[in-house]
């Protein structure tokens, strides 16, 4: 077995991911990033990685509330899409990742999990095509802010939310437990029902 089929072995260590975390090559830190259990001292560590891959890929599969907080002020705009993509994040963080000043932030966050109402309202008005597309096309956008997207003024967003088909399979969608339920703007159970 290879190093990189280590790093996925149940019996991994917590040893054997001390080296992998110390290790020059940046797939082997890479893969230890990915790990649900991740001891805090070892995560903490890859928080301040070298590589933007690297902390990405912690900031996609972290199930650490710290670790999601320090990498929220990560300056690499892949770090913080790689969070965009994470279901663990917080309303707030959603909240702060809906204003992320890079489209591809932006854009990764509708497409990846549920926002809330005032954050989706601010998206529909999105100045950039890319992020109002991937609201049309997302399948966790509600169907009332679809709508809304039906009157864009870009013909190919507006015809994208006119013609979108629930369960197309378009979307890379995360589901997982909502850390923080209450300020949601949609109701479990209730596909895009608002709760006002």
């Amino acid at each position: 077995m290879g190093p990189l089929g280590v790093a996925g072995n149940p019996a991994c260590d917590e040893s054997i991911r001390r080296v992998m975390g110390e290790a020059p090559d940046k797939e082997l830190r890479g893969l230890l990033a990915e790990r649900r259990e991740l001891e805090p001292e070892l995560a903490a560590r890859l928080v301040d990685d070298a590589s933007p891959e690297v902390r990405e890929r912690l900031a996609t599969h972290t199930h650490d509330p710290d670790v999601i907080t320090a990498l929220m002020a990560d300056r690499t705009a892949r770090v913080r899409e790689g969070l965009a993509r994470n279901p663990r994040t917080t309303t707030a963080q959603r909240s702060a990742l809906a204003q992320d000043p890079v489209v591809d932030v932006r854009a990764a966050l509708v497409l990846a999990v549920e926002l809330a109402e005032a954050d989706l309202r601010r998206l529909v008005d999105d100045r950039s095509v890319q992020v109002r597309m991937a609201m049309a096309t997302s399948e966790v956008v509600p169907p009332h802010i679809r709508q809304a997207l039906g009157g864009d003024p870009d013909e190919m967003v507006a015809g994208a939310a006119r013609d979108f088909r629930p369960g197309s399979g378009n979307s890379s969608v995360v589901r997982a437990p909502r850390v923080d339920q209450r300020a949601s703007g949609t109701g479990r159970g209730r596909p895009g029902g608002a709760r006002r």
